[in-house]
C-alpha cells in the first residue's frame, strides 16, 4: 500500500478564503495530509488555524517559513512538498527556500512577482529535479481536458479564432463598504507585481486558453482601464496572436457590474467550434458545422481517460471549484508518488513551472504594450 504524501502550508490562515480551499484540494483524494504548517505571522492565528485543520504536532507548527523548511528538511517523516498560499511578493523566496531544502512544491498562482525570479526558479528546481505545481483552476476542471483531446483529434478542424472572458464586480463592491480596497495587497503596485486585473485574472485566462488548446502565444496588444484613479487597473482588453497568425481575444474586468465569476471560453475552427462556460463546469458546447449543437458532459463514456480520470462523482452529478482545485493537487500527487518509485506517469496533467513562466511573459508582454501606447510586444522579446 502506497503512503500518503505528507505536506506543509505556508500562509492559508486568519480565515482566508484560498487557504482552505488549498487544504480540502489537497486532501480530496487522500493522497496527502496536511502534517505541518505555519499559517499566520499572528502567533495566535497560527496555533488556531493548526488546531482546526488538525495538526496535533505543536512541534510542526512554525513560526516562519524558514524554519519550517529547515526543521522538516531534517525529519525522517518531513513534509513532502510545501503549499505556498501567500501574496504573490512572497512567492520567490518561500518557494526558493523549500527548492533549497530539497522540498517540491505547490504554488498559488502567479508564480512570483518578476520574469527574472521565475526563470530563477525554473533552474532550481531543475538543478535539483523537484516538482513545482501551479493553482491554475479554471484550466484544471475535468471537461477541458476533455475538450483538449476533441480540437488535438480535429473535431473542430483548425483553429481561426480564440475568444475567452472573466468578468467579475468585486472592486465595485468593495468600494460600497467603508474599508473599501486600499488595504488589500493585490491594490499596491509594490505589492502586485505593477498589475491587479491582468495579473489576478488574465493570467488565468491565458493558462486556459493554453490548456484547452495547446496554441503557442506569440504577441500580445493590452489595453489597460484604471476604474476610480486606482493605480492599478481592473479591466484589461487584449489582443493575442498565436503561432500560424492565428488571432484570439481576451476581456477581464474586475469592475463589470452584475458578474461574479463569470469565466467563458470560446474555441472556434472551420469545421465547427467547442464553448466552455464556468457556469455549467462539467458540460461543454460542440457545435460541428451545419450539425445539430451537442452538449458533452464529463465523466460519460464517450469522454477521454484524462477527462473521466479527474471524475469523482458518476455524470449528472456536478463537481466544481473544490474538485478543480483538487484536480490540481490528485495529478501532482500522482506524479509526485510515480517519481519517488522512479516511473512515468503520462494520464494526469498538472499546471507546472512553463506554464508559470507563462503567465509572467504573458503579464510582462501586456504591461509593456500598454505602457507603449498598445503596441504589438513578442513574447519572445523578453
Amino acid at each position: 500500500m502506497k503512503r500518503k504524501l505528507r505536506f506543509g502550508m505556508v500562509g492559508g490562515g486568519n480565515g482566508a478564503f484560498i487557504g482552505n480551499v488549498h487544504r480540502r484540494g489537497a486532501t480530496m483524494d487522500e493522497l496527502a495530509v496536511l502534517s505541518a504548517g505555519c499559517f499566520s505571522r499572528n502567533p495566535e492565528k497560527n496555533k488556531e488555524t493548526a488546531w482546526a485543520w488538525d495538526i496535533t504536532d505543536a512541534d510542526r507548527v512554525y513560526t516562519n517559513f524558514r524554519e519550517m523548511a529547515e526543521k522538516e528538511s531534517q525529519r525522517n517523516d518531513g513534509i513532502d512538498f510545501a503549499v505556498v498560499v501567500t501574496p504573490t511578493d512572497t512567492h520567490y523566496e518561500i518557494v526558493k527556500c523549500f527548492l533549497t531544502h530539497g522540498i517540491h512544491v505547490v504554488c498559488d498562482k502567479p508564480l512570483c512577482y518578476s520574469l527574472d525570479e521565475g526563470i530563477e526558479l525554473q533552474k532550481l528546481a531543475e538543478e535539483k529535479d523537484l516538482l513545482v505545481g501551479l493553482t491554475y483552476t479554471y484550466a484544471s476542471y475535468a471537461i477541458i481536458h476533455q475538450a483538449r483531446k476533441m480540437i488535438d483529434a480535429g473535431a473542430i478542424g483548425e483553429i481561426i479564432n480564440v475568444i475567452a472572458e472573466y468578468p467579475q464586480d468585486w472592486v465595485m463592491l468593495s468600494l460600497l463598504n467603508s474599508s473599501g480596497i486600499n488595504g488589500q495587497w493585490r491594490m499596491d503596485p509594490a505589492r502586485a507585481g505593477g498589475s491587479a486585473c491582468c495579473s489576478d485574472i488574465g493570467t488565468h485566462l491565458e493558462a486556459l486558453i493554453g490548456r484547452m488548446t495547446g496554441l503557442k502565444l506569440e504577441r500580445v496588444l493590452a489595453r489597460f482601464n484604471h476604474y476610480k484613479n486606482s493605480p492599478l487597473e481592473h479591466d484589461v482588453q487584449i489582443l493575442l496572436d498565436y503561432e500560424n497568425g492565428i488571432p484570439g481575444m481576451l476581456w477581464a474586468s474586475q469592475v463589470a457590474a452584475g458578474y461574479d465569476c463569470a469565466v467563458k471560453i470560446r474555441v472556434l475552427g472551420d469545421k465547427g467550434s467547442i464553448e466552455w462556460n464556468h457556469t455549467n463546469p462539467m458540460e461543454i458546447r460542440y457545435a460541428q458545422l451545419n450539425k445539430p449543437v451537442q452538449i458533452l458532459t464529463a465523466n460519460r463514456v464517450y469522454c477521454d481517460n484524462t477527462c473521466t480520470n479527474l471524475c469523482r462523482l458518476p455524470a449528472g452529478h456536478p463537481e466544481g471549484y473544490y474538485e478543480a482545485f483538487a484536480n490540481v493537487y490528485k495529478s501532482f500527487c500522482k506524479t509526485l508518488l510515480a517519481q519517488m518509485e522512479g516511473a512515468k506517469i503520462r494520464e494526469y496533467h498538472y499546471p507546472t513551472l512553463t506554464d508559470g513562466l507563462a503567465g509572467l511573459r504573458f503579464v510582462q508582454a501586456c504591461l509593456k504594450s500598454n505602457a507603449s501606447e498598445n503596441c504589438w510586444v513578442s513574447l519572445d522579446s523578453l
